[in-house]
């Protein structure tokens, strides 16, 4: 198992520049096809605006939105000579997440930023592909520099639907990583003794060296346990199930999934 297909969400923050490398350094550890998708929420213009000037307006929007994604194609045109990998960049004019959550539907691994404080749509954009889209999700942090991540992992276990997909999806990582540790933050369960000693034999059939370890730290919610072990074991990947279900016009996340793409410190790998 591979990734051939990488998808990665462009916007207006100056952040896209750290998920895109990192998006073509994975794209080049792969000899992947990258896709480039340059994607914004609808246009916040007042009414009042609209009713006085309104075709002016539009217009105005619609240059600086052409500007915006000239600006990006750029950036991801350079960033594809440098790794000299194959690419393709696409423009969407529709609405952001329904746009990448298409897109990623055609991808193997779709790198999207963690929406910053109070950015609504980043974090409409982000809920939605990770509940909806069926495909693994890689969240690169709004702080910090990451050009490559997968070669010390943290595995978040439980023995749940969605942390078994995220293992099997992170497998192609998890394959190259020099340390791999899976960790169960809470109770025991069905997960070998040691606990989570079965998913490193399962991942020992893949040729994945890993060990297995678990952490109780009784009244510390279960995302802070997870930072706090990535910390200290210079963790620079994360792979965990993301827990929670999308209806329409609603989308509800569980609390540990929740806590990580509020207060992530390294990028994370997520699958529902």
């Amino acid at each position: 198992m591979t990734y051939k297909t990488l998808l990665v969400h462009l916007d207006e923050t100056p952040r896209r520049k750290e998920r895109l490398q990192l998006a073509c350094t994975l794209a080049a550890r792969f000899d992947a096809h990258l896709v480039g998708l340059f994607a914004l929420g609808s246009a916040r213009i007042p009414s009042y605006a609209l009713a006085e000037a309104g075709p002016l307006v539009l217009a105005i929007e619609e240059r600086r939105r052409g500007e915006a994604a000239a600006a990006a194609e750029k950036e991801f045109r350079d960033a594809e000579r440098r790794g000299g990998g194959k690419s393709e960049w696409r423009v969407s004019k529709e609405d952001a997440a329904g746009a990448v959550r298409l897109s990623a539907r055609y991808s193997d691994l779709v790198v999207l930023g963690q929406p910053q404080p109070g950015d609504g749509l980043g974090r409409a954009i982000a809920e939605d592909v990770i509940l909806a889209s069926g495909r693994p999700v890689l969240m690169v942090p709004y702080a910090g520099h990451f050009p490559d991540a997968g070669k010390r992992v943290l595995v978040a276990w439980n023995a749940s639907p969605e942390a078994a997909r995220a293992v099997t999806d992170a497998l192609p990582l998890l394959a190259r990583a020099q340390n791999v540790e899976v960790v169960v933050f809470e109770g025991g369960g069905d997960h070998g003794e040691p606990p989570g000693a079965d998913l490193a034999l399962y991942l020992a059939r893949h040729g994945v060296k890993a060990t297995a370890a678990r952490q109780s730290a009784p009244g510390v919610d279960i995302g802070s346990q997870i930072l706090s072990r990535a910390a200290d074991n210079d963790t620079d990947l994360i792979v965990m199930g993301a827990y929670g279900h999308s209806r329409m016009r609603e989308l509800a996340l569980g609390g540990a999934t929740r806590s990580m793409l509020d207060a992530m410190t390294v990028p994370v790998l997520m699958a529902h």
